[in-house]
């Protein structure tokens, strides 16, 4: 609610005890699934095999960047991000073959006033409408929420985007609106849809994402039990 000055205007929640929150770090973020590391060139070669598991490139379609034409490539890609302090990009690893299938990272990172930013996701067939993927974003939602005290946590994709849109929606991001005629990517004109979870609105998500991820909401062929909208309606049907 806002509150109101010696003008009678409104300026908004008073936040007397805010601080600049730390800047997210290179670090290793464990889950049962996946965990993620600070992308590398060591994760090159791999990640590069894993993407080219794809029957064609239309994972790249949104992407900022035209596919990698050859490893070396991918490679030299990877060394050029890998010591950025913002984008920060996490290698996805999958615990049971140990090797990285996606990445993704932390960007337009703003310590002073608590946002961050979910973006560059890039995953292969091989993590992608798999439970990996939903804990790879659980465990960077967690970090920046729970570790760093960040405020706000957003995702932004083209408006175009259907898959980004429904996959933002459905791990609980709001739609807040739509910037036209944001960006020229690829030569070609891109409007640009907002979404964001609050930290009021990060407990019952984590607690929706905890039901989900359990091993019991799978059956014996990996089958979710209940949908991760279905928990955030407390377990609803």
């Amino acid at each position: 609610m806002s509150q109101l000055n010696q003008f009678n205007q409104p300026i908004g929640d008073a936040l007397p005890d805010w601080q600049p929150r730390p800047h997210p770090e290179r670090v290793v973020l464990d889950g049962a699934w996946c965990r993620l590391e600070p992308l590398a060139v060591h994760h090159a070669d791999t990640l590069f095999a894993a993407h080219q598991l794809a029957a064609d490139t239309r994972s790249w379609t949104w992407l900022l960047r035209e596919p990698d034409s050859s490893v070396d490539d991918f490679r030299q890609w990877v060394a050029s991000v890998e010591n950025l302090s913002d984008p920060i990009h996490f290698a996805v690893i999958d615990k049971n073959t140990d090797k990285p299938v996606g990445s993704l990272s932390l960007m337009r990172i703003d310590a002073n006033n608590g946002v961050v930013e979910v973006g560059h996701v890039h995953f292969s067939p091989l993590l992608s409408r798999t439970p990996m993927s939903t804990e790879a974003q659980w465990l960077l939602m967690r970090y920046a929420f729970d570790t760093l005290g960040y405020r706000r946590y957003e995702w932004k994709c083209n408006s175009l985007n259907e898959p980004s849109r429904n996959a933002a929606l459905r791990l609980g991001f709001q739609f807040e609106g739509r910037f036209r005629q944001a960006l020229v990517i690829k030569g070609h004109n891109r409007d640009t849809d907002w979404f964001s979870i609050l930290d009021s609105e990060w407990p019952a998500l984590d607690t929706a994402f905890r039901h989900w991820l359990a091993a019991d909401n799978f059956d014996a062929d990996g089958k979710q039990r209940k949908t991760l909208e279905q928990w955030r309606n407390n377990g609803k049907d």
